[in-house]
């Protein structure tokens, strides 16, 4: 898996009509992309208790109408820190009018984090559920998003994790636990062979210093 979004990663990026041609995504996940589109500030989402950094804020996401296309995808554009005092405030960020251009990566949505109750709709929410945004929204949405990608822009920071999928980290998986099944295996032997007569010994002989193992 690891191989293949490496491999994805490495193609061409792709413009609007290209990407118009596969809207569900599948075959281009993780592929880079440089679309030119306006934004719809109007249905932007603030993602809540996202980190970046080790820090907690928002993650902004908005649609971008792509140019000539017709159709309309999520754009994860970056995280943003959050007012604490004031929960129920959203930081300013920048949106330009008119054309853009937006470079970043095709992405599944976000991922979705413990939510009781039912989902919110307002401008800060927890997760996106994309049917359901279709609905509120209106939009014709693709069932892939953007993460956009470059440096810090329009107060937004993109240092997104890296995805480490590599074998190194099962190699450690299975070394950690080997090591739990040696440590399980060695107190088995040290309870039921070496001090279980030591403690029947004791028990039998109240006022012998027991024997040496």
């Amino acid at each position: 898996m690891y191989a293949a979004m490496q491999a994805q990663a490495r193609q061409a990026p792709l413009d609007a009509p290209a990407l118009a041609q596969f809207p569900n995504g599948v075959a281009t996940l993780y592929r880079p992309v440089r679309v030119q589109g306006t934004w719809e500030s109007a249905h932007t989402v603030y993602l809540d208790n996202r980190q970046m950094d080790g820090k907690v804020g928002f993650f902004v996401l908005t649609p971008l109408r792509l140019q000539g296309t017709g159709q309309t995808v999520i754009v994860q554009r970056g995280w943003i820190a959050r007012n604490f005092e004031v929960r129920d405030q959203v930081p300013q960020v920048q949106t330009p009018l008119g054309l853009v251009w937006v470079e970043g990566q095709i992405a599944p949505p976000p991922s979705k984090l413990y939510e009781p109750g039912v989902p919110g709709t307002g401008l800060i929410r927890q997760n996106l559920d994309l049917d359901r945004f279709r609905r509120e929204s209106g939009l014709v949405l693709a069932d892939f998003t953007i993460r956009q990608s470059g440096s810090a822009s329009d107060g937004l920071h993109r240092d997104w994790p890296a995805v480490a999928l590599g074998v190194e980290k099962h190699y450690g998986y299975a070394f950690q636990w080997f090591v739990l099944a040696a440590l399980v295996v060695g107190l088995y032997l040290w309870f039921h062979f070496f001090r279980r007569p030591t403690a029947r010994f004791q028990e039998t002989h109240p006022h012998v210093p027991p024997p040496s193992l």
